[in-house]
């Protein structure tokens, strides 16, 4: 079986890999693929294989934007660490996935179930738009966002308010808080956990290192390659592109 992997952590990447040799024994990983654009890419320029596992969040965003750029033929089982809105709505769906961490005996079921699943779509087991939109719907869906964060300056603790940061940005691995009043602050959390936690309403992550409140963008420049770069007020010592991918979420995020 070929199989192609989307997910943007190479520990859990090769964990995967690792499982999947031990659940069958003839298996060809053709690719990792880290990212939506390069995802998309590699879709629009390669033979789709047999398999797919997908992470739902990867460092440029929802996996689920994949499909709006490109039409993906093979069976996809999304893999995911949040237990919530998303997992709803594979069960609604009938789209497999796997929790992480991902348990053998967990994957030999998915595959079993994939058995299954494509004797009744007869070889087509693409995602339908309306499945998509349930997805990108649900999983989007959040009641609570955090309204503040914890921090510490040296031995004293400090809590900031949500709508007093004007982005998050990852550097050395570690994440900051940069205020609107331009103070940076380490925080316990990843940018992957963010997106969990922010109101996208407010907040969007741009890029790999990157998650703006909207009230911080100064400027928005056309960049290479139908990209776009920004200006934060307070300004980044870093050169902010988005991706040409990830460029129309971005705008419609703007439009709200």
């Amino acid at each position: 079986m070929n199989v192609l992997i989307i997910e943007d952590e190479p520990f859990a990447q090769n964990e995967l890999k690792r499982l999947l040799a031990a659940a069958i024994s003839e298996i060809t990983v053709l690719d990792c693929i880290d990212s939506i654009e390069d995802s998309v890419l590699w879709f629009k320029n390669n033979k789709h294989p047999e398999l797919v596992f997908m992470d739902i969040q990867l460092a440029d965003g929802l996996s689920f934007e994949i499909f709006n750029e490109v039409k993906i033929t093979s069976p996809v089982i999304f893999t995911t660490a949040f237990d919530e809105y998303a997992i709803q709505a594979f069960k609604v769906n009938s789209i497999d996935y796997l929790l992480k961490p991902i348990e053998l005996k967990a994957l030999k079921n998915a595959l079993s179930k994939l058995d299954e699943l494509k004797k009744q779509y007869r070889g087509d087991s693409s995602i339908s738009q309306n499945q998509l939109e349930k997805l990108l719907e649900l999983s989007k869906t959040k009641q609570d966002y955090k309204s503040r964060f914890i921090t510490r300056i040296g031995d004293q603790i400090k809590s900031i308010k949500t709508e007093d940061i004007a982005y998050f940005f990852a550097e050395d691995n570690e994440v900051f808080i940069s205020t609107l009043n331009n103070r940076p602050f380490i925080i316990d959390y990843s940018l992957n956990q963010l997106s969990e936690m922010l109101d996208p309403k407010y907040f969007f992550r741009i890029n790999r290192a990157y998650y703006i409140n909207i009230n911080a963008i100064h400027k928005i420049h056309k960049f290479f390659n139908s990209r776009l770069k920004i200006e934060l007020e307070p300004a980044s010592d870093d050169t902010i592109l988005i991706s040409r991918v990830k460029v129309p979420e971005f705008l419609e995020w703007m439009e709200r």
